[in-house]
């Protein structure tokens, strides 16, 4: 789990392909990984992947087809910045909200207003994402927590402060780009909860022993 508080940002040395349509990524920051043990997880951009190995300031991780498919992280070149958070801790302070790592899918930014010191953002989301968009309600953006302004149909906004545009990349987003997006985990599973299941149909040898019975 995480929390949607960026801790800083890292540098992709390098995209390779790997076996079975894989890409193994290389990132370069000055995160302290020492908490971060072989095997274990890291937010990407909002992507939560596993460490496969590091070296000094240099970390790995391997995006399968489905993360490839349903992220922005294959579209990535070297020189890119990306956002990282490592996992959360029992004790840690729930800065942001609960935040899965698992992306729901890439939202397409409509259009940037400068509102004095602040950003405001209006982004697209995709059907995955629109049913549990609500103002005031929490949505991650490339792994950054934020306040959602307002809901008009699959549109939504959000205000960047000037802390969050000096410590990431997301003022640098343009109309057009795509955005990793995780709609808030709570919502989700209620909205689960909620939803009407399916009647159960009785096998038609279970009625028929039922009739004889009566």
């Amino acid at each position: 789990m995480f929390t949607g508080i960026v801790e800083t940002t890292g540098t992709i040395e390098s995209l390779g392909p790997m076996a079975l349509g894989g890409r193994r990524i290389s990132i370069s920051s000055a995160l302290p990984l020492g908490t971060v043990p072989k095997g274990g997880s890291i937010a990407v951009d909002g992507v939560c992947l596993t460490l496969v190995g590091r070296r000094g300031r240099r970390f790995e991780a391997d995006l399968g087809p489905e993360t490839l498919a349903l992220t922005t992280l294959g579209s990535r070149r070297a020189g890119d910045l990306v956002h990282l958070e490592r996992p959360l801790r029992i004790g840690d302070p729930l800065g942001g909200h609960l935040v899965a790592g698992h992306v729901d899918g890439t939202g397409t930014v409509a259009r940037t207003r400068r509102q004095g010191d602040c950003l405001t953002i209006e982004i697209t989301a995709p059907l995955a994402v629109s049913p549990f968009l609500a103002a005031k309600g929490s949505i991650t953006i490339d792994g950054v927590s934020l306040t959602v302004n307002t809901v008009k149909g699959p549109a939504f906004s959000v205000t960047l402060i000037p802390h969050t545009l000096s410590v990431t990349r997301l003022g640098s987003l343009s109309p057009g780009a795509k955005v990793n997006l995780e709609a808030d985990l709570i919502a989700k599973h209620v909205a689960h909860l909620l939803k009407p299941s399916p009647k159960t149909k009785r096998p038609k040898s279970a009625v028929r022993r039922i009739a004889r019975a009566r």
